[in-house]
């Protein structure tokens, strides 16, 4: 499945950005344990702290800021999610490991469309959830689909 960005709208990269109350917690957890590259990271610059993850090929990223002390953000909904398809359960499972060995345990979806397709949900320190998808959307079918 192939799709374009429409001739009006060039898009060279994407970024989704959001506060974080966590700053130095959600560093590590994004950087040091799920293992995202920083494609660009400050602090103190104008009362903001932020920290600009690569997601794949650097033109898809996340930025999470904190402004002066913990801000006061939105309440984490569990339909607020970061979904990383990976390509396969084995990926999963090893992602899975790596998160669990830093003390971090898989949580029930609220969606049962995520246990239908073998995924395994995990909160960041801030509560928001990170989606670990036994698939590549757009490029194959989720397991279990008919």
């Amino acid at each position: 499945m192939t799709h374009s960005w429409p001739s009006h709208l060039d898009v060279g990269a994407v970024r989704f950005a959001r506060p974080t109350a966590h700053y130095d917690d959600v560093l590590v957890f994004y950087r040091d344990v799920l293992g995202l590259p920083v494609l660009a990271e400050w602090r103190g610059h104008s009362g903001y702290d932020g920290v600009v993850f690569g997601l794949p090929g650097a033109p898809v990223n996340m930025e999470l800021l904190q402004y002066a002390r913990a801000p006061r953000i939105p309440e984490a909904h569990p339909e607020n999610q970061l979904v990383l398809y990976l390509r396969g359960p084995e990926a999963v499972a090893g992602v899975v490991a790596r998160l669990s060995e830093h003390g971090h345990q898989p949580v029930a979806p609220a969606n049962p469309y995520w246990d239908q397709h073998g995924a395994v949900l995990f909160e960041d320190p801030d509560g928001w959830l990170v989606v670990l998808a036994p698939w590549v959307f757009g490029e194959e079918r989720p397991p279990g689909s008919r």
